[in-house]
């Protein structure tokens, strides 16, 4: 561990800030379930616990981080709304939390969202901007917005009270199963990560947090190994929700709290993402199914260990599912 990078980011996380956060977001969320399963522990000789945000509002663990942030804004500066660029879950989750507090949302998101995704916003009255699937058009589209419109900026990771909000989920995975020996989270922009390793390693100092990512998408891993953030150029990966570079303030969270970031392939996300249909007759979307793709493909040994592992969303395009024969 490397505290130093962390306080060199500038953030001022903790476990009490992710505390505070929950006080203020638990009205307006899902508690959500952990679900469990002998046959999936049978599968990999360890006990597995599933956080379950999939049944989360606007179907992700967004909701979290987006409800915190927006709730946290004093009423001048909410009054003048908020903006976003997201692949979908933060979109939606920041839409529906400005409905909540009767602002509006301005949401852009890249040319190639999810469908389901896309009417998620605007079910939650979020006024959307398309722009081109890059890094660099989602951010110069969105700074655009906010000059136009005065509207705060809500970074979907970057930004200290979502990353607080993302770390309630941990905070209730421990009450429900304790005594947690790991922690499988899967990383993208390293919202879920920051909140969720400072949370676990709070509560339980002895415990690995692991990131997991898919190798399409890879950027987390190469940049741990290398010690600097190497962007990530181009993502071939079906996990749509992880296909971002990891933030700076994130990447220093995980230098400082993360023991491992480990990478699985393809067919592991799809094959766990099915297995997770059939066994635990629940959906998930690719990027809920990373962590689990971990264990299906031994990256992370558990055999004896209690692991906690979170389903980040359940967003998924049922008209395209990944195991059905395309036309």
């Amino acid at each position: 561990m490397r505290p130093p990078d962390a306080q060199a980011a500038g953030m001022a996380l903790d476990l009490a800030l992710i505390r505070a956060a929950h006080d203020r977001i638990r009205s307006r969320i899902h508690r959500t379930p952990v679900l469990t399963s002998a046959r999936l522990d049978e599968a990999c000789g360890g006990r597995l616990f599933f956080k379950c945000e999939n049944f989360q509002k606007a179907g992700a663990f967004k909701a979290r981080g987006a409800t915190n942030a927006v709730f946290a804004l004093d009423d001048a500066t909410a009054a003048r709304g908020v903006a976003t660029h997201s692949s979908g879950n933060h979109a939606a989750a920041l839409a529906r939390a400005a409905r909540l507090r009767g602002i509006t949302a301005h949401i852009v998101m890249p040319s190639n969202s999810a469908k389901a995704k896309v009417r998620a916003v605007e079910g939650y009255g979020g006024k959307l901007t398309f722009c081109e699937p890059t890094q660099a058009a989602r951010e110069s589209t969105c700074a655009r917005v906010v000059a136009e419109t005065g509207a705060t900026m809500i970074h979907p990771f970057e930004n200290e009270a979502v990353m607080a909000g993302q770390g309630t989920a941990t905070i209730e995975l421990f009450e429900d199963a304790p005594d947690l020996d790991f922690i499988l989270c899967p990383v993208g922009g390293g919202g879920l990560l920051g909140g969720t390793a400072i949370a676990a390693k709070a509560l339980r100092p002895g415990i690995r947090v692991i990131a997991t990512e898919p190798a399409g998408a890879g950027d987390t891993a190469r940049s741990f190994l290398a010690g600097k953030i190497i962007p990530l150029e181009h993502a071939e990966t079906i996990a749509d929700g992880l296909r971002t570079t990891i933030g700076a303030p994130n990447f220093a969270l995980a230098r400082a709290h993360v023991d491992d970031v480990v990478t699985v392939s393809e067919e592991a996300i799809v094959a766990a993402m099915r297995t997770i249909w059939e066994t635990l007759k629940i959906v998930i979307e690719p990027s809920a199914a990373v962590p689990y793709a971990a264990i299906l493909e031994r990256k992370v040994e558990v055999t004896g260990k209690r692991v906690g592992l979170i389903f980040t969303g359940g967003n998924v395009d049922l008209d395209a599912l990944p195991w059905l024969r395309q036309p």
